[in-house]
């Protein structure tokens, strides 16, 4: 049998699993989000939908993963032959995996772009820069496969190298170098941000609650990004879990994760939005925030290229332990059911998710024309198959067998909550998070049918 790393803390296990959930969805795409959907109101139901759906399946992820101590996969089959149910549940992990994988193949891609925009920070600056040289800057960057390829095979050999080292060589010293640094940066940020920056408008955007603005469509979207946000439905939780050891409570670990993850999205908007305010800029500018949009501001702070840089390395630090979580899962399917030695195994995965990620970075440029389903260019397709469908779609299932299929004192044990927290997680999890789930896939087939 091969041997399987653990967590040598529960400390080790926070922060590895609070790095899965910290990555660009909270750094990039949360406080974009936040100024296209209302602010407050959007804040307020994001929140709520962490408590009442991100937390409970989080902690059913955690559960599923250390109950067999396998990758998902192999775990889910355990799982259903331990409840007498149909091994077929082992696809269920099978497709998180395979998330996992497509997802990676894009996101190192994202990933070269902030490094290439710490680069530019450091060695050009954003100085005086105006609207349309900071967007000319960006489309020229998307425009060249080359200069794409050079970051996203650095973003993939970074990524590779720490999964290749194993659990506590590699993901454990990782993160627990990463993720203290990640909110040290960001800490350092949000003081310069309330030095030079309007943090009274920041805090009134984000946190005065406009009840007004609250709509089915502002609910759904924070309802799906609080699932997203946690790495839920793709084996990444699952297969940490798998690393935990017994005597360490669940239901703590998770309210600690889901609390970082959530504070440090939120500081982060508060750190851009003081500055977007102050230098009148529009706070609903989409995806182009932090490349298009900070720059700007950047460029006209004092010290404006040094937070620059600072901001551009906490983004990359998101970036990477995300990265790191999302091939794991695969790396230790293959680690437990082949006769592939972890560096084996990464070097062959790193060249597979290298490959298809030429494919998406030259959707940007050379392919852009190209469409494979619905009108969807490369990159979009991959982004919404897994986001909209196969994240939702795992996250549901395994709620799914936990709640109803798996033997009641199995999940108890593994749980270990009182009578009272354990009827409030079955509550959450067998009813309150499906629904919310099937509400958003119903949302998603009503807009794109």
């Amino acid at each position: 049998m091969t041997h399987r790393g653990a967590w040598n803390s529960r400390w080790s296990f926070i922060l590895a699993t609070t790095g899965s959930a910290i990555g660009l969805g909270n750094i990039w795409k949360l406080p974009y989000m936040i100024g296209v959907n209302g602010g407050s109101a959007f804040v307020l139901i994001y929140i709520l939908s962490i408590i009442l759906v991100g937390l409970p399946l989080l902690m059913t992820e955690v559960m599923l993963g250390r109950r067999v101590q396998k990758n998902p996969m192999n775990a889910m089959q355990s799982l259903a032959k331990e409840s007498n149910r149909s091994s077929a549940w082992k696809y269920v992990g099978g497709m998180g995996m395979l998330t996992g994988v497509l997802i990676l193949c894009f996101y190192s891609v994202i990933g070269g772009w902030v490094l290439s925009y710490i680069s530019t920070a450091i060695f050009e600056g954003f100085s005086n820069i105006t609207a349309e040289e900071a967007s000319a800057h960006f489309n020229a960057l998307l425009a060249s496969p080359l200069t794409l390829l050079l970051w996203h095979s650095i973003f993939m050999i970074v990524t590779m190298s720490v999964v290749s080292r194993g659990v506590s060589s590699g993901l454990e010293k990782a993160n627990n170098f990463l993720i203290p640094a990640l909110f040290a940066i960001l800490l350092i940020l949000l003081g310069y941000s309330m030095s030079v920056g309007d943090m009274q408008s920041a805090f009134d955007f984000m946190f005065t609650a406009d009840f007004s603005k609250i709509t089915p469509l502002t609910a759904l979207v924070a309802m799906g990004h609080a699932f997203f946000s946690l790495s839920i439905g793709m084996g990444s939780v699952m297969v940490y879990g798998s690393y935990l050891k017994r005597e360490v409570s669940i239901s703590r670990t998770s309210v600690y994760i889901a609390a970082a993850d959530t504070l440090l999205g939120l500081l982060v908007g508060l750190a851009i939005y003081a500055l977007v305010f102050v230098n009148h800029l529009e706070p609903d500018a989409g995806p182009g925030l932090i490349f298009q949009t900070l720059p700007m501001a950047f460029g006209q702070m004092p010290l404006g290229n040094l937070f620059g840089s600072l901001f551009f390395i906490l983004v990359a630090f998101a970036a990477s332990t995300s990265a790191i979580s999302l091939v794991e899962p695969t790396i230790a399917w293959i680690v437990e059911n082949t006769n592939f030695n972890r560096n084996k195994a990464s070097l062959g995965l790193g060249l597979l998710i290298w490959s298809v990620g030429i494919v998406v970075l030259l959707s940007f440029n050379i392919w852009q024309d190209v469409t494979i389903f619905f009108g969807f260019g490369i990159f979009d397709t991959l982004d919404k198959l897994t986001s909209t469908i196969m994240l939702p779609l795992g996250g549901f299932l395994m709620a799914i067998f936990a709640g109803y299929l798996m033997k009641k004192h199995h999940s108890k044990e593994e749980l270990d909550l009182d009578n009272r927290g354990y009827r409030l997680w079955q509550y959450a999890n067998n009813i309150i998070a499906p629904v919310a789930i099937c509400a958003v896939f119903l949302y998603l087939f009503n807009t794109t049918s």
